[in-house]
């Protein structure tokens, strides 16, 4: 074997090129080692198929992998041709996916802000009302606020929002909900499923949650989860459950979180469990926090991710406080006219 080591120029720039020939000569290789310009890496950037290197110009454009973001393609001749070579690689990268979307702590619990104070709203349901007229979900600081307002002032009961006047009765109510449902509201369309719940009519509330979940409303899908978990009005669909309780939790459902918990928990080990309940502790659930003690005694959680929970925890209480709704009294839960 010879080889020989030659100074040469390549595309403008001083290069070494490595040659290496057998014993007849007959054949040699050339390897090219250069420093490419910024115009080259540039073109080097360019993506292309992944499976017959088409590069994607003005007028090729190419489509991602439906399941990763690893590669892309021309058609689906090539998706097709690619998969076998590409299909282990894909699974794996796309459970990575998953699992970042649903371990990405949540801006915000699905409760939002109060439209008034613009303050966050607490996860206890009878520190708030929701409006029947407008859907909107008002904490009891801004409705007792309002309700003084109106008493002082010797006006008519109307909603804090939208001024709409408050139901005279659960028939009023219910009409302004059917309203409401009909203009594609899921908060009204979801409220509605839960009469229907209530009253043991399961078939009719998987239709309206159903169509609310689609809607992308949270706790549609957390009540989803519950027919699947039960078998009321499904069939009972492990899969099902878990599907829903993630799509809940992602949006900030704090009891699908700890729910999700609690399964990864029983399937997967604490390790994940854990990560549950960290971000629903964030989000200000007690529940998640009372687990995540007991986790810690048993040598689960370290002493730090501990302290940073509860740090967390206290900053989501913290924030829902203000002395306007610590001065207002108890909401009387079922009615839209909370005092009298």
């Amino acid at each position: 074997m010879q080889e020989a080591l030659y100074n040469t120029t390549l595309l403008g720039s001083p290069e070494i090129v490595l040659l290496s020939c057998d014993n007849s000569l007959a054949q040699y290789k050339a390897i090219f080692i250069y420093k490419m310009s910024a115009d080259q890496t540039e073109a080097a950037d360019i993506i292309c198929c992944a499976s017959c290197d088409i590069a994607e110009l003005d007028d090729i454009k190419l489509m991602e992998c439906d399941a990763c973001d690893l590669v892309r393609y021309c058609s689906d001749e090539c998706q097709q041709d690619h998969q076998p070579q590409h299909e282990a690689i894909c699974i794996e990268r796309a459970a990575e996916l998953r699992d970042e979307k649903l371990f990405r702590q949540p801006k915000s619990s699905f409760m939002g802000d109060c439209p008034i104070c613009f303050l966050p709203l607490p996860l206890d349901p009878k520190k708030s009302s929701m409006q029947s007229c407008c859907s909107k979900v008002v904490c009891k600081g801004c409705l007792y606020a309002d309700f003084l307002r109106q008493l002082e002032e010797r006006l008519g009961r109307v909603c804090p929002f939208c001024r709409q006047p408050l139901p005279k009765g659960e028939e009023e109510a219910h009409r302004n909900n059917m309203k409401r449902a009909e203009a594609n509201d899921p908060i009204a369309i979801r409220c509605i499923g839960a009469k229907h719940y209530s009253a043991g009519d399961y078939d009719t509330a998987f239709e309206y949650w159903t169509k609310a979940a689609e809607l992308g409303d949270a706790v549609a899908h957390f009540g989803l989860s519950l027919l699947y978990e039960k078998g009321q009005g499904v069939e009972k669909d492990k899969k099902k459950e878990v599907y829903h309780l993630k799509k809940a939790a992602i949006a900030g459902h704090h009891l699908a979180r700890f729910k999700l918990g609690l399964y990864e928990r029983k399937n997967e080990g604490f390790e994940r469990a854990v990560k549950h309940w960290i971000i629903a502790a964030n989000l200000g659930s007690d529940e998640a926090i009372g687990v995540l003690k007991q986790c810690y005694k048993w040598g689960k959680v370290t002493k730090e991710d501990f302290a940073t929970a509860l740090r967390g925890h206290q900053a989501a209480v913290d924030a829902t406080k203000s002395l306007q709704r610590e001065a207002a009294p108890e909401l009387v839960t079922g009615r839209e006219v909370y005092w009298e």
